[in-house]
């Protein structure tokens, strides 16, 4: 039967801690991932839309980027725990109409916490937030339009407007949001890449010469040697652990880097084999190195040093296909082992081991996520990742490569379809199709956006999708930003944490879902998608729409290119009419997008061309690979500190929260913890199970405090702490970034905990919608010794 949408908010006042535990899925996967679905959409509802999702001829999941096997290697349940819960959060049946919003002020649902907001079902029509008032109120879509165009339209340059775009974007949606904004006149195109996967660009085009991984997921099932570095795949892409499964079978050894033991990592019960239902499963990791937060660039420095040192270089491939390879082993000659040592917590004997696994591997994959992305030297680290790859030559070549295992779906076909504050190469040849100007200055990324809306240089922020009150860091500093728009726009599916901080008028303009049918007046559409490993193919949904009232975003960029540009020369109701037209324009411009539309119609899809995976030919301005000399600096924490990161939990994707629980860290029933090892409680003087405020340090002095959580001792690396975004977003700094790419820091924040503030205890428990806050630095005390 399905479960109306909640009433209360309990928040964590019945948290409870358990043993974590030591496998992934199973039966339990099985039925944690269905009841979300029974209860938000039924049982009849959940079969015939589950059994769609990432098959030929259905939809793909609106959760993370894993490719899917071939049309003919697919299971009938072609989904994971997660995709299912996915799927129930934009299929319910729940629904979000004007009369909710009447009977909720904004200040209301400010209150209440992100599972909450989005517990509440699917909005059904545009609404607006005027100036001055207290609630939504509905908005015909000719009028909504209308009050964006005019409000662009009266800025005094297009770059006071900034234009996001989230992940879950189809491609032909992108497309065309990147081209309205450049053909409004702006660049700034903020997008969640610069959250995420902006190191990973970056370094690799430093390196091999494009910003994407280099395999397939045939190359996964052939590897010899896997190494999982930074990522928690039984969380974030749960079926990767099939893939891993798959090679483990056929002989590979797998390598994990993480400072926390993760259960996905340690042992698979696949639910579709006989073997993971009654079964104890299958074994992952044959190495497990409990490295310290941020010591990857160290660790994989020490492998490169090894390696040369035991002569084991592809000297054949480092000759004919690289760069720099001199400077890259005299530096490595210097390596100071001290160093490392105290930047991975790892002993000698532990690395040395893991590097004889290189040695000996003949294809070898390494795969990172967010842990290594989210850093200070993130780029630096990902450099030296590759220059350990090119080193043994595990570039171009079946079961090797270099895999950035990519988080929202179509995080990197938003990307090649050019949402990008930098300009494509391929800009100037749409322009001249389309008869427009592009604009020439560089546009702003996510941080930069945030700067400019806080210092009033960006007047109005749209955002395709996304979340990005909840997405970003310093929330203080967000929110406030967000608030001094004089317009604010959310396309969405669900209420969101965004919604609750509005400029001085706000609109919430709601659109399809991935998994409902999409017709127009050329008929019945389909979109696409890239996965993380380059593969494009056709989405179709198959569910009648939440409401009548609702556009596609394709319609949603076209009438808004409409209000804003009427005299325009680009075709914006032609593009609305039918996709097949956005498609032939992305096929006349866009690299590997040639003869895409019967491409995308055989079902199967295509692999996007990637010269160094394919050729071997890599490029870079010196047509040759580089090797990066990268500078070791390691971060040492004062007395009393910890370096924390910041997870999501297993009830999570992104900034959506499925439910209270992290099963396989133990976690039930709540959010607000924080992991610690039990060696450094003790040290702290601590106790297991106490409130804390967390506190980060950084250099402007300014404190910021995420209040109420409780301690869980947990065995994490040592001097290391982790807790959940998006709660402990507070206390990332909008100025710690990484290197070269401008992401947010997230994974190398120094902080120290302090007794619960007064009051904060019973925030936290009975308040769940309360937004840790920045404080002045007159705090109590921290514990242990300063």
């Amino acid at each position: 039967m399905v479960r109306k949408a909640p009433r209360e908010d309990i928040g964590d006042e019945n948290l409870t801690i358990r043993r974590p535990e030591r496998s992934a899925a199973g039966v339990g996967g099985v039925i944690h991932g269905l009841a979300p679905g029974l209860a938000q959409m039924g049982v009849r509802r959940s079969a015939r839309t589950l059994l769609k999702l990432n098959q030929v001829g259905g939809f793909d999941c609106p959760g993370c980027a894993w490719p899917e096997p071939g049309p003919g290697e697919r299971h009938h349940a072609e989904f994971c725990e997660n995709g299912a819960k996915a799927v129930a959060e934009e299929a319910t049946l729940r629904r979000v109409t004007p009369e909710f919003f009447a009977a909720h002020p904004v200040s209301s649902l400010a209150e209440r916490s992100d599972h909450w907001l989005g517990q509440q079902g699917r909005i059904t029509s545009p609404v607006v937030l005027r100036p001055g008032a207290t609630h939504y109120s509905p908005i015909s879509w000719d009028d909504a339009f209308e009050l964006v165009g005019s409000t662009l339209r009266g800025l005094d340059s297009p770059d006071r407007a900034a234009f996001y775009t989230s992940g879950r974007t189809s491609n032909e949606a992108a497309f065309l949001y990147q081209l309205f904004a450049r053909a409004y006149g702006t660049n700034n195109l903020p997008d969640c890449s610069n959250m995420c996967h902006e190191s990973s660009g970056v370094a690799l085009t430093q390196t091999i010469g494009v910003g994407k991984g280099s395999v397939t997921l045939d190359d996964i099932h052939q590897a010899s040697l896997l190494v999982v570095v930074g990522q928690n795949p039984g969380t974030n892409h749960p079926r990767m652990l099939t893939a891993l499964e798959a090679a483990k079978r056929k002989g590979a050894k797998i390598i994990a880097v993480n400072p926390l033991p993760e259960a996905g990592l340690l042992r698979f019960r696949n639910p579709q084999r006989p073997s993971g239902v009654i079964g104890d499963g299958t074994p992952l990791a044959d190495r497990y190195l409990q490295i310290r937060v941020g010591g990857d660039l160290a660790l994989f420095q020490a492998f490169g040093s090894l390696l040369l040192e035991w002569g084991a270089v592809d000297k054949s491939f480092v000759d004919d296909h690289t760069s720099g390879f001199d400077e890259y082993s005299a530096a490595l000659a210097e390596l100071d082992w001290s160093d490392v040592l105290d930047a991975t917590g790892l002993d000698r004997g532990e690395i040395v081991e893991a590097a004889r696994m290189l040695a000996s591997s003949d294809a070898t994959i390494v795969c990172w996520a967010m842990g290594l992305t989210q850093r200070r030297d993130s780029v630096a680290a990902i450099r030296e990742i590759s220059n350990v790859q090119l080193l043994r030559g595990m570039i171009g070549k079946p079961g090797a490569g270099l895999c950035p295992v990519r988080g929202h779906s179509n995080v990197q076909g938003d990307r090649t379809m050019g949402v990008w504050h930098e300009t494509p190469k391929w800009m100037p040849s749409l322009a001249s199709r389309l008869g427009f100007e592009p604009p020439a200055r560089r546009g702003y990324d996510t941080v930069e956006t945030i700067r400019a809306m806080r210092d009033g240089a960006v007047r109005v922020f749209f955002g395709l999708g996304g979340n990005f009150a909840a997405a970003t860091p310093d929330t203080e500093v967000t929110l406030a930003a967000l608030r001094a728009c004089e317009l604010t726009v959310h396309v969405s599916t669900k209420l969101n944490r965004s919604h609750t901080v509005p400029g001085r008028t706000a609109l919430i303009l709601p659109c399809l879902g991935r998994t409902e049918r999409d017709a127009q007046r050329s008929g019945e559409q389909f979109v696409t998608v890239e996965d993380s490993m380059s593969a494009v193919h056709a989405s179709r949904g198959t569910l009648p729409p939440a409401s009548e009232d609702l556009l596609s975003e394709v319609a949603i960029v076209s009438r808004l290119a409409r209000a804003t540009l009427p005299s325009s020369p680009i075709p914006w109701a032609t593009y609305e009419d039918d996709y097949r037209a956005v498609r032939e324009q992305i096929a006349a411009v866009v690299p590997g997008f040639t003869d895409y539309e019967a491409r995308v119609a055989t079902g199967a899809g295509f692999t996007l061309p990637h010269p160094p995976r394919d050729r071997r030919q890599f490029p870079t301005p010196s047509g040759r690979a580089n090797l990066v000399v990268n500078r070791l600096e390691v971060t040492r924490i004062p007395p009393g500190r910890l370096l924390l990161q910041t997870v999501r939990s297993h009830d999570q994707y992104n900034t959506t929260i499925y439910g209270l629980d992290d099963r396989y860290r133990g976690v039930h029933n709540g959010r607000r913890v924080i992991f610690v090892n039990p060696k450094d409680l003790a040290a702290l003087g601590v106790a297991d199970g106490t409130l804390v405020d967390i506190v980060s340090e950084w250099s402007d002095g300014h404190e910021r405090r995420a209040a109420g959580f409780r301690v869980v001792g947990y065995p994490s690396a040592r001097g290391c702490a982790a807790t959940y975004f998006p709660e402990a977003n507070v206390l990332v700094p909008l100025d710690s970034t990484a290197e070269g790419s401008n992401t947010p820091a997230s994974k190398s924040i120094i902080v120290h905990l302090e007794p619960a503030t007064s009051g904060s205890a019973a925030t936290a428990a009975a308040t769940p919608g309360s937004t840790p806050t920045a404080s002045s630095p007159s705090a109590p005390a921290s514990f242990g010794p300063a």
